[in-house]
Order: structure tokens, then sequence, then C-alpha cells
């Protein structure tokens, strides 16, 4: 590990968390505003595709980082079969998953059962793809759905918070099978998939439209739902940065697109690829 994924080992991953979303879903009016005014500042964020257009307009940090996007700012890819992007950001690493080891970064793989936290849906992943997308803090912060489908179960995986950049993922062992996790299993076409929304240092939460906000446990927390969602609807958000993982079936045969490789940026609903699974 480099000096960055070190320090990151000695500070108290879980209380700065806590500390940063106490802050964050501060409404006094000195705390939100220094906060999002400096947020704003530091990474240049311009408020043109979205639907309040002024920072005096969130009631929160929280309300300003998960803001609305304008109608139709996002269209979603019409592709026959295609998988889009679920999230503004850059892909972290997409391809084919290795019997079953997921490709993180230079050389190092994670399994997709210790991923999901469940041995059986790893062994049905196996061989399947995957499309892993790092958004960055000043990213829109929204969860999409890549694919049309029924949510079935989410399962709450507890763990640890590291930070989710290039950086760290190059140096930290299984960082997405050991940082908290939401993993959203879902009934589709091409049988099981699955979007795993990846907690990281000072993300106060994570929430999806069938669970609410996530209560952070002890232990691994399980709930079933029968929620259909089509491709472009939102599935959840994240309350500061994070990561979103597309895990896909080898039955949905996906062929990802040439143009999309590491370190490519990408916008919701952008066509990453497609399936050939009939």
């Amino acid at each position: 590990m480099n000096l960055f994924t070190t320090l990151q080992q000695l500070v108290p991953q879980q209380q700065l968390s806590k500390v940063a979303g106490r802050l964050a879903a501060s409404r006094h009016p000195y705390v939100k505003r220094t906060f999002i005014r400096s947020f704003a500042k530091a990474y240049n964020v311009s408020l043109d595709e979205y639907e309040r257009q002024s920072l005096n307009a969130y009631e929160s940090f929280n309300d300003f980082f998960t803001r609305e996007l304008k109608e139709d700012a996002r269209p979603i890819d019409s592709t026959a079969e295609g998988i889009v992007s679920p999230a503004d950001g850059i892909i972290s690493q997409l391809g084919q998953i290795d019997d079953h080891k997921v490709f993180q970064a230079k050389g190092r793989y994670y399994d997709v059962g210790q991923l999901l936290a469940d041995s059986e849906d790893g062994r049905y992943f196996a061989d399947g793809s995957f499309a892993t997308v790092y958004l960055a803090p000043s990213n829109y912060h929204r969860v999409h759905m890549p694919f049309a489908g029924t949510l079935t179960k989410t399962r709450y995986v507890p763990g640890t918070l590291f930070s989710v950049n290039t950086t760290t993922a190059a140096n930290v062992p299984d960082l997405f099978a050991r940082n908290e996790r939401l993993v959203c299993m879902f009934d589709t076409q091409y049988g099981k998939a699955a979007v795993v929304m990846v907690g990281a240092m000072i993300v106060a939460g994570i929430e999806t439209v069938a669970t609410g906000k996530i209560a952070r446990t002890e232990d691994i927390q399980e709930a079933n739902h029968d929620m259909r969602f089509e491709k472009g609807d939102e599935l959840g958000r994240f309350y500061l940065g994070s990561t979103a993982i597309v895990v896909l079936p080898k039955a949905a045969k996906a062929d990802w697109q040439e143009t999309m490789q590491a370190n490519s940026f990408v916008k919701m609903g952008q066509l990453l690829g497609v399936t050939n699974s009939k």
C-alpha cells in the first residue's frame, strides 16, 4: 500500500463518516451555506443541468449533493438489448468475469461471491460480465437502472470505508468486496442481475427508492422486494461519492462497446454495451 491508503487504515473510518453525515444533513443556515459554497467552488460545480440552479435553493448539503437533474438532461440510450451506465462518472473497469474473479486494477481481482456476500450468487455469475463506474465528488450522485428488471432482494453488507478512487483501487486488495455496500438483485430477461452500490470514505449513507436510507448495522441485512424498474429509472443515491457496479450473468452474453474502457468518462443513460441473450 502507498501512503494515501495506509493513512486511510489509520483514521477512524466509521466515526469520520458519522460526523460527516451529521454535518451534511444539517439545515443550519451557516453550516449548509458554508459547506455547499465551499464544495461548489472546490469542485467547480455548475448547476446548468440541474432543476434548481441556485445554491441557496438547497435545504442541506445532502440535498445539494443529491440534486436532481432537469427533465431529459440525460437521455436513456434506446439501443435494443442495450446496457446503459447507471451513473455519471468514470469507468473504473469493465469486462468479463473470469470464472468467479472480477478485475479490480493492476493485477488485482476480487471474488464476485464476496462482492455479493452470497456464495450461491457468486456461482451463478461465474463467467458473466461486469462494469464498474466511479462517481467523483462533482458528479450527479443518483444511480439509475442499467437494464429493465424486477427488484427481488436488497442485501446490506457492512464493511470498511476506504476511498474508491483509482489510487485506492490499485493498492487495496478486494476493495469493493471489503467496503460497505448495498447489493440489489433483479430478475431480468436474461436471468438474475445485480447492481451493487459501494460505500466509501465519509460517505454518509446509501439510499434506494425501495428501502429508503439504509441504517448502518454490524450484520448483513436482507429484505425481499417485488418492484419493477424500467431502464433509466432512478434506483437510489449516494450521500457523498462512491461506486456502482453492474453484474450480469453469463447468459446475458454482454458485449461492451470498444470505446468503453478504463478511465472513460460516461454519463448516466449512455450505452455501455449490448446483451445477446436471445
